[in-house]
């Protein structure tokens, strides 16, 4: 494949443009010093790009291109086999054709019963068929609509044709000038052209166009497949569905139930301990939250929030657990509390000392970052199987579920701002003769606090949403009263419970985070 334009003034090429295009320098040179000459819009056309479209791309190394185009030829492409010989309306024609026979049986029946004597029966056999033909007349005028859409669809998927390749023929230039300036700052950037890349652009077209274009423009396309290859295509591999069946999924799920009963077993002192350890914080903090009087408990909090986040804080906190007891919520919301606060502190508890640990040792880092992806993007309800399996249900399991649902941002985000500490600082105060331990405790773990302070922040609001989920595994509170509303529809009441919820989160977070800016202003 090679380029080729007229080119209105022969001109001297920059030496670098030679180089980098290989062929047909005197026209791309033309063309780079207009593109880089004018500010404003530019127009330059390139033919071979219009023609060949995403071949063009490969066989001048400018993938994005190839990419982009062959799915927008392609689109375009789907449309014009829908108009030419794409089966419009064979759905609704199918179903006519089952409506018909089903109709027929109707009347048999119906005959039938006549015949024995049965005409009440009959004629709720003739009224059903009378439906049926009133849904099959239905089908057959869709059918006709879609048969006579065939000319539109063809016109579009012409338009659109016509228009992508007006795009590529006004934008290779460009998008091979960028190509050029990158290659001028990264010399190791593709340059020239590639026929192996040319091959390689025509493989996979021909390997995505044809199957795709017959998946979407032909009814049934994997029995005419079959008959076009002696069974191989459609048949052998059908190209509608993955070809090989649900087996491996049940064996893989039976092991997995095994794996799980095994550890369920021989482990059930640890995962004992475990549970028995959470609820020992849940209990004390259920003693103190719930058992002691309500008035204590709000007056210790709001002068808590007071000294420790200011008046501000303290008056929010006052008016969010009035809300709380005069809407008859306190009690279950102590619950609530007594869970966001145990699976919060435990998160911190474990999470800054691991997040300092991975923020000092890149190769700790590398090996936790997939755990701690696996730990936020798997669904929160996953979490739920293997902790029912372990620990059964309650109130420990919930805060589990929680624990590892909430701990990774405070990991991540306490790792972050300890790589953030500036290397002269730390140099400066080992200089000064710091020890390590005086150097994380008074130097690198105060520059750290706002990020620390986010991850905090971070996973007391992801601790709030794992609450209504761990409800579905018996952790009692406002969870369940959620839960509640959502099988009956309760509106009102899940909304009140949601704003429960909302406060209870935002009094933990103020105090922490008023906390912490007190501190700093002081």
């Amino acid at each position: 494949m090679s380029d080729s334009g007229l080119i209105p003034e022969p001109r001297t090429l920059d030496s670098s443009v030679e180089e980098f295009v290989k062929e047909n320098g005197t026209y791309y040179g033309h063309h780079f010093s207009k593109i880089q000459g004018k500010n404003g819009f530019v127009f330059s056309w390139n033919p071979m790009a219009a023609l060949f479209g995403p071949l063009w791309g490969a066989f001048r190394g400018l993938w994005g291109f190839f990419w982009t185009f062959l799915i927008l030829e392609l689109f375009a492409l789907v449309q014009l086999g829908r108009g030419l010989w794409g089966e419009l309306g064979a759905d609704q024609i199918a179903r006519y054709e089952r409506l018909l026979v089903n109709i027929g049986k109707r009347e048999t029946q119906a005959a039938e019963l006549v015949a024995a004597g049965k005409p009440e029966e009959a004629e709720a056999k003739l009224k059903i068929a009378e439906n049926l033909k009133k849904v099959a007349a239905t089908a057959q005028e869709k059918a006709e609509i879609a048969a006579g859409e065939a000319t539109t669809i063809l016109l579009i998927g012409l338009g659109l044709l016509l228009l992508v390749k007006l795009i590529e023929g006004l934008y290779a230039n460009f998008a091979y000038e960028k190509q050029y300036l990158r290659w001028r700052a990264v010399p190791a950037i593709q340059s020239g052209v590639s026929r192996a890349g040319a091959w390689i652009g025509a493989f996979l077209l021909l390997a995505i166009w044809p199957l795709t274009l017959f998946r979407f423009t032909v009814s049934d396309p994997d029995s005419k497949l079959s008959a076009i290859t002696n069974g191989l295509l459609g048949g052998k591999l059908p190209i509608t569905e993955f070809p090989v069946g649900k087996e491996y999924f049940a064996i893989l799920a039976k092991k997995g139930d095994a794996g799980f009963d095994w550890l369920a077993v021989n482990f059930s002192d640890v995962f004992d301990g475990i549970t028995k350890a959470i609820r020992w914080v849940l209990d004390g903090l259920e003693i103190i939250l719930i058992d002691t009087p309500w008035p204590v408990v709000m007056l210790v909090i709001v002068v808590m929030a007071f000294r420790l986040a200011g008046p501000r804080v303290a008056i929010f906190t006052a008016a969010s657990l009035l809300y709380l007891a005069f809407m008859g919520l306190w009690e279950i919301s102590m619950i609530t509390v007594a869970l966001i606060g145990a699976g919060a502190f435990l998160c911190v508890l474990f999470g800054i000392p691991l997040g300092i640990w991975f923020g000092k040792s890149k190769r700790a880092y590398s090996f936790a970052e997939p755990v701690l992806d696996f730990m936020q993007t798997m669904p929160a309800f996953v979490y739920l199987i293997p902790i029912i399996a372990f620990f059964g249900t309650g109130k420990p399991p919930g805060v589990l579920a929680t624990i590892i649902f909430a701990m990774p941002p405070v990991i991540r985000l306490t790792a972050l701002g300890m790589r953030g500490v500036p290397e002269a600082t730390k140099e400066a105060a080992v200089a000064f003769g710091c020890s390590k331990w005086q150097l994380l405790r008074n130097v690198e773990i105060p520059l750290a606090m706002p990020s620390i302070m986010t991850g905090i922040n971070q996973t007391i609001l992801m601790s709030l949403s794992m609450v209504v989920i761990a409800s579905l595994i018996g952790a009692e509170g406002l969870g369940a009263l959620i839960l509640e509303a959502l099988q009956y529809a309760a509106k009102g009441q899940g909304l009140l419970g949601g704003l429960a919820i909302l406060v209870c989160a935002m009094v933990i977070d103020r105090i922490a985070q008023g906390m912490y800016r007190r501190k700093v202003a002081g």
